[in-house]
């Protein structure tokens, strides 16, 4: 029964790490935390470990799911609510991949233009 729960425990570390070196870019950076949404109502992504985000384009509710391969990270099912705000950019809600670069997050559409940037903000690696 001790080695039973020995395995377990082993398995389930093994499992952890495994999770948390997904989230790593190759410089050790993570995308796992609070991306912008400083000052209030400005843009914000906030990435959990378990692989999904939420955020806000200033106006819009998004949410979704998100991969990474190497330093490629990809939004996935992004959903966003469509409310109408006058003198908002809503350039956030096209988002269709991220790459961590230091303290910024670089956001691409889907056809590989740069739209914008957000500051890291209370990041957790």
């Amino acid at each position: 029964m001790k080695r039973i729960a020995a395995l377990l425990l082993v398995l389930a570390a093994s499992l952890g790490l495994a999770g948390c070196a997904t989230t790593q870019g190759q410089d050790g950076s993570s995308v796992v935390g609070q991306w912008g949404g400083v000052p209030a109502n400005s843009p914000v992504l906030v990435f959990s470990g378990e692989g999904s985000f939420t955020g806000n384009d200033g106006c819009n509710t998004l949410t979704g799911s998100w991969k990474q391969a190497d330093d490629a990270i990809t939004l996935e099912n992004m959903a966003a609510t469509l409310m109408a705000c006058a003198g908002v950019d809503t350039w956030l809600s096209h988002a269709s991949t991220v790459k961590v670069d230091g303290t910024k997050l670089m956001v691409f559409d889907a056809q590989g233009k740069e739209i914008g940037v957000l500051a890291q903000e209370g990041n957790s690696n």
